[in-house]
């Protein structure tokens, strides 16, 4: 398992040009239903000022969840969250993306809970027609549950990076001459969840929920969604090329650990 330290040196290029890649645009909050709409279990949502901030519960009943009303292909995807706090054991809180069908595409960040004291632990993963198992782990450098903190991903027909307070984590490029797969051709819908996976979240499902500790809380704000909005059945954006995530500064960015 990485963990992942505050010695990171990010480095930004562009295609042999030379020139220092721009970060992605600031996030846009607005509010929940904007883009979203809850798909499970309502009555486990709460919502804030006007919408503008959710609650997701989680109890020994049942979890809940919500995706985005559109489906995206390629795009710059933010949310803001504040993770279950105290005992969070065997609870898993998701936020992802993904198409439908057996060769699906999925871009993953899942937060797995932890003892009281003990390290959250986030997990992302990268599905290409159905096939994932490219799980990376990191602990994070800053306690995600005493507030808010933004959770980013770019895609683009390069690379997907994945944004913690607008830090690049993790870079998975497109290496379709290698044979790799690379989502490029499914338009997939947002998603986020909070549900119950003490079978494999906690020490490998050895850490049980403790259900006593219910009703859990994960709270979201800013719901930004800057895509190329398809329907899902496109295989192509419209607007391929055009948009700013596919400029010449969004190419390459490389991310090079220098901690232990």
């Amino acid at each position: 398992m990485a963990s992942f330290h505050w010695s990171v040196c990010v480095v930004l290029l562009c295609l042999a040009s030379g020139v220092i890649a721009t970060p992605p645009r600031t996030p846009v909050n607005v509010p929940f239903y904007r883009n979203y709409m809850p798909t499970w279990a309502f009555d486990h949502i709460k919502y804030f000022n006007a919408g503008n901030e959710i609650q997701l519960s989680l109890d020994k009943y049942t979890g809940t969840g919500f995706q985005s009303k559109g489906s995206y292909l390629f795009g710059h995807f933010s949310m803001q969250i504040k993770m279950v706090a105290g005992d969070s054991a065997g609870t898993v809180t998701a936020f992802y993306l993904s198409s439908n069908g057996a060769e699906h595409d999925e871009i993953d960040f899942e937060f797995l809970g932890n003892r009281t004291g003990q390290p959250y632990i986030l997990q992302t993963n990268v599905f290409t027609g159905g096939k994932g198992d490219r799980e990376q782990r990191i602990y994070l450098w800053f306690d995600p549950t005493k507030d808010f903190h933004s959770y980013s991903v770019l895609w683009n027909m390069y690379q997907i990076v994945f944004f913690v307070d607008d830090v690049p984590i993790r870079v998975f490029k497109n290496s379709k001459d290698l044979g790799v797969k690379f989502p490029f051709n499914q338009p997939m819908k947002i998603y986020s969840s909070l549900w119950n996976a003490d079978d494999w979240a906690t020490r490998g499902g050895l850490e049980k929920t403790d259900w006593s500790k219910a009703p859990f809380v994960a709270s979201y704000r800013g719901f930004h969604v800057d895509g190329c909005e398809e329907s899902v059945n496109a295989r192509f954006c419209a607007t391929q090329g055009k948009r700013w995530w596919d400029q010449r500064s969004f190419k390459i960015l490389m991310v090079i650990n220098i901690g232990e």
